[in-house]
């Protein structure tokens, strides 16, 4: 370990990773689960694209399962800060993309966005997603999870300046079996993964396949 930090140095965190590990180094455990269940679920695919990746930090996590990655984010401060850390032996596509401008150019088999939706305006979600699983192929699957609306009483007054657009589980799967013929819901509560009672899940998220239009 000591030759190896002597040779390339130590990893860091990424702006958002560091910043978790400093106010509550437990949201990080929590984040990165997610990305654990992503890659799982996505593991074997041959060409993914994450939106939203922020830092990127949890991205490798996916990148480990799969073929290829793509990450984009909205945010050049973030984009950069990733390329920044980028290593040879985990490099991946990464690149500064407004999901409301139009869907990422190529074709992946696999997308996922996580704590991105309840960012997006309500009126616009539709947009959001209509782009984001434009260029998924036809027999691709999607992952989208986001913070439960029931969670949002004990959230941080900085998380709620942010969320602005929360949903229950089964609103969240109704709304994205508008473009998939088979949504499946999961719970979280802080780590852990399961198909529990959703209104006592603090993070929804759903896996959809089947896409519509296709």
């Amino acid at each position: 370990m000591v030759e190896a930090a002597s040779e390339r140095g130590y990893e860091t965190l990424g702006l958002r990773g560091s910043q978790s590990w400093h106010e509550d180094p437990k949201h990080l455990v929590f984040r990165l689960s997610r990305y654990k269940f992503v890659s799982k679920m996505f593991s074997g695919r041959k060409n993914v694209l994450e939106i939203g990746c922020g830092d990127a930090f949890g991205t490798r996590i996916v990148q480990a399962e799969v073929s290829k990655m793509t990450a984009i984010d909205f945010d050049p401060v973030f984009i950069e800060d990733v390329k920044k850390r980028m290593v040879p032996r985990w490099r991946f596509d990464v690149f500064v993309h407004d999901m409301l401008d139009g869907p990422v150019p190529g074709h992946y088999d696999a997308v996922y966005a996580l704590d991105v939706l309840e960012h997006i305006e309500p009126a616009k979600e539709r947009l959001f997603l209509s782009n984001a699983f434009g260029s998924l192929d036809p027999d691709g699957a999607a992952i989208v999870g986001m913070p439960s609306l029931e969670s949002q009483p004990y959230a941080s007054a900085q998380s709620k300046i942010g969320h602005i657009n929360c949903k229950t589980g089964p609103d969240l799967q109704r709304l994205l079996q508008e473009y998939f013929h088979n949504v499946f819901l999961f719970s979280m509560n802080d780590e852990i993964v399961h198909t529990g009672f959703h209104k006592m899940a603090n993070y929804v998220a759903v896996l959809c396949t089947g896409k519509k239009g296709a």
